[in-house]
């Protein structure tokens, strides 16, 4: 049996040098060129766009040093660090979601859906309410917050192991209790404060500088390679524990590790710009059907292209969210629940029609 990594997905052909392989189907390669350019485009026009429309020369020469200051700290410092971390973020959250999706088995079994962004949000403002300042302080809270809501959902939907529908009924009412706690730590908050996370809380990029950018650049240098490496693992462990564990696979490390690599990039992505509904629950799902792949084909295989069309998704929410006929520049959030939820009812309906003709 062939079990060498899938990084784009099933029916590729086997690239080998030396020690190293890896399989490449040519259809989700191409599919992600084009995500990856598409992403591309979208974040130039988000560079030169906004209030101070910029020509594509003066966007350049200000990437290049050669702009005068003004045209430099509108590029380089406002609009450049949001660009980046949508791109960053978008890819961030589709690779968790794709994690998770395979985790549960199941295409609801997204972070925000089973409560992981809630915790991470949680994390946040606890962080806020004790009044801790700091690069990476934020970052800290949410990151743990993520951790310990991922700890409490794995452990309270543990009975001789886990099942996918258990994490995503277990998360679904922690989420709901989180969220609770989340409104009243929000009214602790001094007004200005509150106002602040209120905006923060539906998933907004308008302030995002370069010292958000760094603790998810970092973060995700050390996480993706990590999943990559577990990649081959999860992609057997979807076949089934039984099957996985008779091939020698260490069904909960691997579990844990993936899960701690998910956790992590959802909360450094919700302590910059808040919690960022649906990303993570639709860019796996989309990426699965533009690559051809099959229903119940695995989400761990289609990592890349996942992150791939996770930029593109955030890139263009963004650029809804600033669009010229809205009167204010929107939380990119409001954008991503527009269209994850009316994605969310069709996929819901489709289930049903599913389990319709199943019976």
């Amino acid at each position: 049996m062939d079990t060498t990594p899938q990084l784009f997905g099933p029916g590729s052909r086997t690239l080998r040098r030396g020690a190293f392989s890896l399989r490449i189907q040519r259809r989700s390669l191409i599919v992600t060129f084009l995500l990856l350019i598409a992403a591309l485009t979208v974040g130039w026009w988000n560079l030169i766009s906004g209030s101070a429309m910029l020509g594509a020369s003066e966007a350049l020469a200000a990437l290049l040093g050669t702009a005068d200051e003004g045209t430099s700290r509108v590029i380089l410092e406002w609009r450049a660090p949001r660009v980046v971390f949508t791109l960053l973020g978008g890819a961030a959250l589709a690779l968790a979601g794709a994690v998770f999706q395979s985790q549960t088995r199941n295409p609801l079994g997204s972070p925000d859906i089973i409560g992981f962004s809630t915790g991470a949000y949680t994390g946040a403002l606890v962080v806020a309410v004790l009044g801790l300042s700091g690069l990476w302080a934020t970052p800290i809270g949410a990151i743990l917050g993520g951790i310990v809501t991922g700890a409490a959902v794995y452990l309270l939907a543990w009975k001789r192991g886990v099942s996918g529908m258990r994490i995503i009924l277990v998360g679904i009412g922690v989420s709901i209790f989180l969220s609770s706690l989340n409104t009243y730590l929000v009214t602790t908050l001094r007004l200005e404060a509150a106002m602040a996370v209120a905006t923060w809380g539906a998933g907004s990029v308008n302030d995002i500088t370069w010292s958000h950018v760094l603790p998810l650049l970092g973060i995700g240098a050390v996480a993706l390679p990590v999943m990559l490496a577990n990649a081959r693992n999860m992609q057997l462990m979807e076949m089934g524990d039984d099957a996985a564990s008779g091939l020698g696979i260490h069904l909960e490390r691997t579990r844990l590790i993936q899960f701690f690599c998910g956790i992590v990039l959802v909360a450094v992505v919700t302590a910059a710009a808040g919690p960022i509904a649906f990303i993570a629950l639709v860019a796996p799902q989309l990426a699965l059907r533009l690559t051809g792949a099959a229903a119940g084909s695995s989400h761990t295989g289609q990592l890349i292209p996942s992150a791939a069309m996770g930029a593109l998704l955030l890139t263009l929410s963004d650029s809804l969210a600033r669009a010229p006929m809205i009167p204010v520049s929107l939380p990119v959030g409001v954008i991503t629940l527009i269209l994850g939820g009316a994605y969310l009812v069709w996929l819901l309906m489709s289930m049903g029609r599913t389990s319709r003709k199943g019976a």
